[in-house]
């Protein structure tokens, strides 16, 4: 009955669901990792940021590997592979803040154990993205494709939005080292929805038969598609700009406007507005072509950062985070839709993988560039309102390449035309 009133395979409401609560597990765990590294484990900022670095580039870079796997075995086997390590991982991760498990860590150097458990949990969370956008695109039918992308990105982040809520109030109660076991509960959880109630889809267009050798050929000869590498390359500079909500923004937040305040809540303000808006952000811009969408949500969210700049304090944070929002559903959907008209019949989870290739760069960049510019422009500056405007020119920088790469595609398929 779902499927008639929608038009949506039942299946593609069992994946979306997973993949709230592995979304909700992840940025639960995102909210506090920076806080959780620097003032629970007494790491330096620069070294909390090369932590979040190689979790959060690897969990987004890997994905190009577990999209061409998902493609030769299915997407149900993804599944598996993903919630079994991500619940292990995210235990792990916990348990050595906790005072219990401390002769089990004793010896070992914290910051190469820290990675190494980063690494495996990166492992498990690179399968999620290109199963469940492979059943989105395999799911959806053309007339519905743009809607099916909003969807999804809608229940992505009201996943992201109750993560953060439920961290701050078990960080509040229990501690928080128990923010990851809340994590690794909730993908356990989710391996058994996809045991029980997920039916593996039926892609007419891929082929099974294909030796795992040419997949992985596959990955190759994709890089050698100069404009879609381009196309992610000019993307990244976005998510760079994205990731410093998690970074940056707990940082200042607890170094110059409250130390007690609920930053968890308060970075949950971009998710928050993705919920209320973005279906109707979609319908606005529903006839807008994927890349000028695109363009206009890099323009949007680049401003986000003048509203903090001007006059930081918890409410305008609020603020540019919901403005950040409005362009982020602005462009994201049909940043997916886009790359799925691109994407070659039977490698839809390849290049779904691919999709987060700016995202890992941005992480790989990303936490990095943001302790380092935090300590410069902020902790180390007389004005620390300076690193704002630092990521607004990020911003800018994105939109005006991203600006140049429509020019010419457009004139490309003009001529071709």
């Amino acid at each position: 009955m779902l499927e008639i009133r929608t038009g949506f395979h039942r299946t593609f409401w069992v994946a979306n669901a997973m993949e709230l609560f592995e979304r909700l597990a992840y940025y639960g765990q995102a909210t506090v990792l920076s806080i959780f590294l620097r003032d629970h484990l007494k790491f330096t900022e620069i070294e909390a940021g090369q932590l979040s670095s190689i979790f959060g580039g690897l969990i987004y870079l890997l994905p190009i590997f577990a999209g061409t796997i998902a493609d030769k075995y299915g997407f149900r086997k993804a599944f598996s592979i993903a919630f079994s390590l991500l619940a292990i991982g995210y235990f792990l991760i916990g348990s050595v803040g906790m005072d219990g498990f401390s002769s089990f860590y004793a010896g070992l150097p914290l910051f190469s154990t820290m990675a190494v458990i980063l690494v495996l949990t990166a492992l498990g969370g690179s399968f999620i993205k290109p199963a469940v956008l492979g059943t989105v695109a395999v799911t959806s039918k053309p007339e519905t494709k743009s809607l099916g992308y909003a969807v999804y990105y809608w229940i992505v982040n009201i996943g992201g939005a109750l993560g953060p809520l439920v961290a701050y109030f078990v960080r509040d109660m229990v501690g928080i080292q128990f923010v990851y076991v809340v994590s690794a509960i909730s993908c356990a959880l989710m391996l058994l929805v996809n045991l029980f109630f997920y039916k593996e889809v039926q892609d007419d267009a891929r082929d099974r038969s294909e030796s795992i050798g040419t997949k992985l050929k596959n990955m190759f000869v994709v890089l050698g598609n100069a404009k879609f590498m381009v196309f992610l390359l000019i993307f990244s500079l976005y998510w760079i700009m994205f990731w410093q909500i998690f970074i940056i923004v707990p940082y200042y937040i607890t170094d110059f406007i409250d130390k007690d305040a609920p930053f968890e809540i308060i970075q949950s303000a971009d998710a928050w507005g993705i919920i209320a808006l973005q279906l109707v952000v979609n319908r606005l811009t529903k006839n807008f072509s994927p890349r000028k969408a695109i363009i206009l949500g890099f323009i949007v969210s680049s401003l986000s950062w003048l509203v903090i700049g001007l006059h930081p304090t918890l409410w305008t944070i609020i603020a540019g985070l919901v403005v950040f929002s409005i362009g982020e559903m602005t462009q994201a959907p049909r940043y997916y839709e886009y790359i799925s008209d691109i994407a070659p019949n039977g490698q839809q989870g390849l290049y779904q993988g691919y999709a987060f290739l700016p995202v890992a760069i941005a992480w790989g960049i990303g936490g990095t560039f943001g302790g380092w510019l935090y300590v410069t422009f902020a902790k180390n500056s007389p004005n620390p309102d300076t690193v704002w405007y630092s990521l607004f020119a990020v911003g800018i920088l994105a939109t005006v390449f991203m600006a140049i790469y429509n020019f010419v595609v457009s004139r490309q398929e003009a001529n071709q035309a």
